[in-house]
């Protein structure tokens, strides 16, 4: 992959937004139909530009003029806000008070930082293929609570382009919620609670909710793998003792002798278990230990304030990372254990790939006879960024057809008066 450089972006950015950017179904994507009067033109986008120059509260008259401005701005990043009561690029000729977001997208933020307890592998901005597996729970955790316990449908889930996911739920009901609808959510789908001064984060009661259980039988499976030989969790004194913590005082005692004559922490792991099995047959006392342990290490942790404040922006898909050049790219759920962070495109690379593809074109060019007049292929297919942009019209064109298939319903049911 082609090494990026930062000083490489007022270069590059030219060349990306005209010629890579979907712009097509970024624009289909927040337009929703069209079914609401000027819903786009309400939107709020933020540019962050050179030298970190901030522009907040802009809006445009429709996807191509938005287009055009992010050729003429070429902005370090782009941030996505709510849709407001007026435009936002107008709200200085609106009465103070006037001027409110009315809807968003609900979105979660997850970063990889907020693991620095419990992951031993990097720490803050780094992330490697070992601590990835995070992100990997944490989408299969949110994501199924969103579409069985909440019955969303259309659901984006984004790569951040250095060390984190981003969620946004699209379907129409979900953008109007209030802020109490969304911390609420939010609030139901947090376990981890308490700082770093918190030793236990989990505290699990009997009867143990349906949310929590569904949500281990997914952690389970990948926390051998992740937790014991990756993370080696139980591997040194100095890190069982943090484990060790979590337990029942009488098991702690024992384990603290027992720990050091078992070979690894796959070993030491089931010794735990087998300890606890005793300790509840002996004490008559439920604990849930075990599972507390493996939600600590592994359960997903969000940003509330990102997901609860409906004028909150978040970082754009198909945004340019400054400090790494990977375009936050959307994630494909099907094949989400082999999504690999580090094989997302830079924007160096995507544009070294386009010069390529010309060269091969003009190649091709010379020894044709006489040249067919063939229809430009869009550029971006032309190189790695393709398969990204294909799951994000699919997701569009899923959008699309449940809301044909509600205007047709809704049409039935008038027929039926």
């Amino acid at each position: 992959m082609a090494g990026f450089e930062p000083g490489s972006l007022p270069d590059l950015l030219p060349l990306y937004y005209r010629r890579l950017f979907p712009h097509g179904p970024y624009g289909r994507w927040l337009s929703y139909g069209g079914v609401v009067k000027n819903y786009f033109q309400r939107r709020e986008f933020s540019f962050t530009l050179r030298d970190d120059i901030y522009v907040r509260y802009q809006s445009f008259g429709s996807p191509q003029e938005l287009e055009k401005e992010m050729q003429k701005m070429n902005p370090y990043k782009m941030d996505v806000g709510a849709v407001y009561s007026h435009r936002p690029s107008q709200r200085n000729t609106v009465h103070m008070g006037a001027f409110q977001a009315q809807e968003k997208e609900l979105v979660f933020d997850i970063d990889m930082t907020d693991y620095d307890d419990v992951r031993r592998c990097c720490s803050s901005a780094e992330i490697c293929s070992k601590c990835w597996t995070l992100m990997t729970m944490a989408i299969r955790v949110i994501d199924r609570a969103l579409v069985e316990d909440f019955g969303v449908q259309h659901r984006l889930w984004v790569y951040s382009g250095r060390r984190g996911v981003h969620c946004w739920v699209c379907d129409d009901s979900v953008r109007k919620w209030s802020s109490g609808l969304r911390s609420a959510t939010v609030e139901y789908l947090t376990l981890v609670k308490g700082g770093s001064e918190t030793i236990k984060k989990v505290n699990l009661t009997d009867p143990i909710h349906p949310f929590i259980s569904k949500s281990l039988r997914l952690v389970e499976p990948y926390f051998e793998e992740y937790a014991l030989v990756g993370q080696d969790i139980l591997g040194s004194r100095e890190s069982w003792e943090k484990v060790i913590a979590l337990v029942p005082e009488p098991v702690r005692e024992i384990l603290l002798q027992e720990f050091p004559r078992k070979r690894d922490s796959v070993q030491r792991w089931e010794l735990l278990k087998t300890r606890m099995d005793k300790y509840r047959a002996s004490s008559k006392k439920t604990s849930h230990a075990e599972s507390e342990i493996m939600l600590q290490y592994c359960f997903p942790r969000l940003d509330i304030n990102v997901s609860k404040g409906v004028n909150h922006l978040l970082k754009s898909p198909f945004s340019v990372h400054p400090k790494t050049g990977r375009i936050s790219v959307p994630i494909d759920l099907q094949k989400l254990d082999r999504f690999d962070p580090f094989a997302v495109p830079t924007i160096s690379c995507l544009c070294s790939e386009l010069d390529t593809a010309k060269e091969e074109e003009e190649g091709e060019k010379e020894n044709e006879m006489e040249p067919e007049p063939k229809r430009r292929t869009r550029d971006y297919k032309k190189t790695s960024l393709a398969p990204y942009v294909r799951v994000f019209e699919q997701f569009v064109e899923e959008m699309d057809k449940s809301r044909k298939g509600e205007l047709l319903k809704k049409s039935d049911l008038q027929g039926d008066f």
